[in-house]
């Protein structure tokens, strides 16, 4: 058994096999964290990047994150124990008055598969409760999610929240947008500090923003 069995799990969506694999390597003493970023992560990443060029659509991509989810519940606590830290720290939720939550359960996997620490609110989620999880969990990044366009206003006040919080309320976070209805020119009319078109980008704007140094 390898690694590289893994990695063909996550890229055939076989979601039990990458569990039996995972723990067998757990079992043989492999590193943990190799097991996470040669076996899950970097598959994820190809998954991304297939879906972003347009030759692998939505059923497809969960299926893969659903895959390197089931990966994920047998490292993550091995990974705590082993005082590894996470990339980042992301606060997600859908803005007050929309209840949609798919694009926004499918960027939470792609986020916790590429190795950020995932607090997920869930839907309807008001702006002082971003605020106040960001500053709970000493979150590095606030990441809004919309599928109706009667959430782009909401949007904007959450943003606008946000940057108050960062101001005044010895807040630290960058926020980051997406959804259906939200395009790069709004984002920047509201002040967002990124913009993602869909799950991987959310993934590749949140490491440049990490990279970025928050």
């Amino acid at each position: 058994m390898s690694i590289q069995e893994i990695y063909d799990a996550v890229m055939a969506y076989e979601e039990e096999d990458v569990a039996e694999l995972v723990q067998a390597q757990v079992d043989a003493g492999t590193d943990i964290e190799k097991i996470l970023n040669e076996g899950l992560i970097s598959a994820l990443d190809v998954i991304g990047e297939k879906f972003s060029a347009g030759t692998l659509f939505v059923p497809e991509m969960l299926m893969a994150a659903e895959a390197v989810q089931a990966g994920l519940e047998i490292v993550r606590p091995l990974l705590i124990d082993t005082g590894a830290k996470p990339v980042g720290t992301v606060i997600l939720g859908t803005v007050k008055g929309d209840l949609h939550d798919i694009g926004k359960n499918l960027v939470g996997m792609m986020f916790e598969g590429a190795g950020f620490k995932l607090i997920d609110l869930g839907t309807d989620v008001d702006p002082e409760e971003f605020i106040s999880a960001a500053q709970e969990n000493d979150a590095d990044i606030i990441a809004l999610s919309g599928l109706l366009t009667t959430s782009m206003p909401e949007m904007e006040k959450t943003v606008e929240a946000i940057r108050d919080a960062n101001k005044n309320r010895n807040l630290n976070v960058k926020t980051m947008v997406g959804g259906p209805p939200i395009n790069e020119e709004f984002a920047t009319r509201i002040g967002a500090d990124g913009y993602s078109v869909d799950a991987p980008t959310a993934v590749d704007d949140a490491r440049a923003l990490m990279a970025a140094g928050i």
